[in-house]
């Protein structure tokens, strides 16, 4: 199967997908526990017998039964030896249960059923939050995609993705190797965004960019919580959309966890999903051969709908899509990530330091840029090397898109592989190098590009020949896939003292590519006024009469403020909309956004290293500004400044030196780190942060803790809160919650004892009852493991033990809590540890 056969499927039907596997081959005996892959293979007429009913009941498309059978799993039951083989024997399976049904049915002997290759995430945490490399999740994939490729699968289903960054990986592996079909399916919360703070709008953009054939969303709820998240994708989507929603929501009847939503109630409501926009459905935890009967009944007869809305020009981040409107506000691209000219930063650079780009980038996001470019050419350095650490560094710390600024095509296409969402990249111009290798790499990477009208004649001698290189290339870039939304045109702007003509040429070069070509523009102020005296009014009236023009954006310092209040003017008074908001807010009180949070705290070591601020007050003093200001803390130590950004790298280096200026180890961490990670609570609550900020910041602290806890004069019979055993639960290998539940108790003091995952119900009791633990804390992501929580809550009862139990994770609810008799249920880390403040009292 081939792109256009798959897009001819999903015009000519609702394409139906089978439904849930795990779940159903547990009631077929599978034990917690054990490899679902390496049980099939030991069992394989149960996996034949439920695809061969799927298949009966409608299905088109069958997932084959190679979810977790890549490496990183496989190791953990001492398999990956056996990838190979495994893969292809369970692809053979599906094949099989088709051809069963078709000799069963003679009416399905002409009807193309697929094969879809199942790869799912590998449950370790990419780099720079975790230890995995890109590039080894990238070879990771692979490696499986080739394995079921050899098996005979017909397309790919990447799918149950907490990570953006991770279907990034599996997205770009199956493309370097094959041209089939990729479907990708991300999980959301009720808040509609995933574990990882990426929304609908967000992971449709990047997805498609990056050529997935039908991107959607399955597993974590019911249909009728999915339909917000297919709506939103609906709205920005130019491919076909997937829904593979849960029988409803688990609760447990006489022992046995079961779902809400019966076959014909879960058939109505994802009727209501394709009514809303999705175009190939099925079912996932819960269902059964009988759930996929009852929805091609209800979806027969609708016809799909795959008429999209235009394509929108926008670049993302991991967690938020900027949109670039034609005729919508005027935005910013900050400047100031640039070596050139600025020699502390050069310094910085060649030391391997990154605190002025982190601290340009996040004055920049708090002065209103809604872009950052990022250059990092200079002598003395790597620059390739130093571009991915500055975007590792940047994609943490802020969360404005980047635009990816070189002279050198492998520098750029770097750092747009290891980017975790849609950059834009500057620039590709009429140049031979830059114009045959880099519009494949933007195609590639699902890139937006800057449009330099300049060739290897050097700049264009007149408008005629700056118009006729824009057309050259704009005609290249649309015949290798590239649409006008994916392009923006530099403007060119030449020196007035030197060019009368030069911001008419300019002006008419905006007008030309927004009326002619409907192209987005995009111009560097500071050429326009070179060689002249009081440069800002020239610069400020110039960019005031090229937005009237219809200027989309400009590279600039966004903290020039005569330049910046002037363009927020110039929207205002061509009614733009919201406009005088954004005005009135950026002259009187500038929005605040995350780095405000921690802007008083940037400043503490401006200093003479002895502890004294910039101001002249110690640390001691300034630590003591913790105060409540409208929500936002005033606590200016550099240590709690760490912690807020995640600052591993300096965390060390700053205990240290406040230690040498007189701070006490329990003053630190009673004024310094616990209200820190308080205020990155707050953050995580407020969907300010999302989990990589959250273990950032809480690994930071532990790395302070672990450092000071030596030296806490701390009575050893009143040393921890409480004693807690925590775990995942046995059959279930995600461990990426409980890790970070672990991490955030310990920070508070708790002694805190993480058997991992997997771990039986006898191991989590004995520990507990050894260790005379306060509490059980529990976790579960799959609905097939989320049972083995009564069986620890039961035993716990019948031992005798005095710890109390708690639960999480992405499957439990308040009432599944309930339905068990666990002590408590906390739906994330920071949650956790209230939950357990509040069980012990303390």
């Amino acid at each position: 199967m081939n792109n256009t056969d798959f897009l001819k499927l999903c015009n000519s039907k609702i394409v139906l997908l089978d439904g849930a596997t795990g779940s159903n081959l547990q009631k077929a005996g599978m034990q917690a526990g054990v490899s679902p892959e390496d049980w099939v293979l030991g069992n394989p007429d149960a996996l034949v017998n439920l695809q061969k009913e799927y298949v009966l009941a409608g299905t088109d498309i069958l997932y084959s039964p190679t979810f977790t059978a890549n490496r990183i799993k496989l190791e953990e039951y001492g398999l990956a030896d056996k990838i190979e083989s495994m893969n292809a024997e369970l692809v053979g399976l599906s094949k099989k249960a088709i051809q069963l049904a078709k000799e069963e049915n003679p009416e399905l002997k002409d009807k193309n059923i697929y094969v879809a290759g199942d790869l799912t995430m590998t449950g370790e945490q990419l780099y720079p939050v975790g230890k995995l490399m890109f590039e080894e999740l990238v070879d990771i994939y692979k490696e499986q995609i080739n394995c079921l490729i050899a098996g005979g699968v017909d397309l790919l289903v990447v799918e149950t993705m907490m990570s953006l960054q991770e279907c990034r990986a599996a997205l770009i592996a199956a493309k370097e190797i094959c041209d089939l079909p990729v479907m990708v399916t991300m999980t959301f919360n009720e808040d509609g965004r995933t574990m990882y703070g990426t929304d609908a709008k967000t992971a449709v953009t990047v997805l498609q960019s990056l050529g997935a054939a039908a991107v959607g969303v399955n597993c974590s709820t019911g249909p009728d919580q999915m339909r917000d998240v297919v709506m939103t994708m609906r709205r920005y989507t130019s491919v076909p959309i997937i829904a593979k929603p849960n029988a409803g929501l688990p609760i447990l009847i006489d022992g046995e966890t079961v779902f809400n939503l019966g076959p014909q109630e879960f058939a109505l409501q994802v009727k209501g999903l394709v009514m809303d926009g999705a175009t190939i459905v099925g079912g996932c935890c819960g269902t059964t051969p009988e759930y996929i009967i009852k929805l091609a009944e209800q979806v027969k007869d609708i016809t799909p709908n795959l008429s999209y809305n235009p394509k929108i020009r926008s670049i993302t981040t991991e967690r938020k899509t900027v949109e670039i409107d034609l005729n919508g506000n005027f935005l910013i691209v900050g400047e100031r990530i640039n070596p050139t000219g600025k020699k502390e930063l050069q310094a910085e650079l060649r030391e391997g330091k990154l605190d002025l780009v982190t601290s340009m980038a996040e004055e920049q996001e708090e002065n209103g840029a809604s872009i950052l470019d990022v250059n990092m050419g200079m002598n003395g350095i790597d620059e390739k090397e130093t571009m991915l650490s500055v975007v590792y560094e940047l994609t943490q710390a802020v969360n404005l898109p980047l635009c990816i600024d070189s002279s050198h095509v492998s520098v750029i296409e770097a750092a747009l592989r290891i980017y975790p969402g849609r950059a834009l990249i500057n620039s590709i111009s009429l140049e031979k190098e830059k114009f045959e290798k880099l519009i494949p790499i933007a195609k590639k990477y699902g890139a937006m590009f800057i449009l330099l009208p300049l060739s290897d004649k050097g700049l264009p001698k007149d408008i005629d020949e700056k118009k006729q290189i824009i057309d050259t290339i704009t005609k290249e870039a649309y015949s290798q896939g590239l649409t006008k939304e994916d392009i923006i045109v530099d403007g060119l702007v030449n020196t007035i003292g030197a060019n009368k003509l030069a911001a008419i040429e300019t002006l008419e070069t905006i007008r030309y590519c927004k009326e002619e070509l409907e192209l987005a523009t995009i111009v560097g102020l500071s050429n326009i006024s070179f060689g002249l005296p009081e440069r800002q009014f020239v610069n400020s009236t110039f960019l005031a009469v090229a937005i009237h023009e219809g200027l989309t954006m400009a590279i600039a310092n966004p903290s020039q403020d005569l330049l910046v209040n002037t363009a927020f003017a110039t929207d205002l008074l061509c009614n733009k909309e919201e406009a005088d908001l954004r005005y009135i807010n950026r002259v009187t009180s500038r929005p605040m956004t995350i780095t405000s949070t921690v802007a008083n705290a940037t400043n503490i070591r401006k200093s003479t290293g002895n502890g004294t601020s910039a101001s002249g007050s110690s640390t001691s003093e300034t630590r003591n500004k913790d105060e409540n200001n409208n929500g936002q803390s005033t606590n200016e130590s550099i240590i709690y400044t760490d912690v807020i950004k995640g600052n591993r790298k300096s965390i060390l280096d700053h205990v240290k030196e406040t230690l040498a200026a007189g701070e006490q180890p329990a003053s630190i961490v009673d004024t310094m780190l616990i209200p820190a990670i308080n205020q990155v609570g707050d953050l995580f609550d407020k969907q300010i942060y999302f989990l990589p900020q959250l273990i950032g910041s809480a690994e930071t602290m532990k790395m302070a803790i672990d450092y000071l806890e030596p030296m806490l004069q701390i009575d050893q019979t009143d040393k921890k809160l409480g004693t807690i055993v925590i775990a995942t639960v046995q059959g279930d290998i995600h461990d990426i919650g409980k890790n970070l539940v672990a991490l955030m108790l310990k920070n508070y003091g708790f002694d805190v004892i993480d058997l991992g995952k997997d771990v039986s119900c006898s191991k989590i009791i004995e520990t507990a009852k050894e260790k005379d633990a306060d509490i059980i804390a529990l976790s579960a992501l799959m609905t097939t493991t989320m049972l083995e929580m009564k069986n620890v809550v039961k035993a716990n009862k019948e031992a005798g033990l005095r710890a109390k139990v708690i639960i999480g994770g992405a499957v439990i609810t308040q009432s599944y809590a309930d339905e068990i008799e666990a002590d408590g249920y906390s739906t994330d880390a920071q949650d956790a540890v209230r939950l357990v403040k509040r069980l012990l009292a303390v």
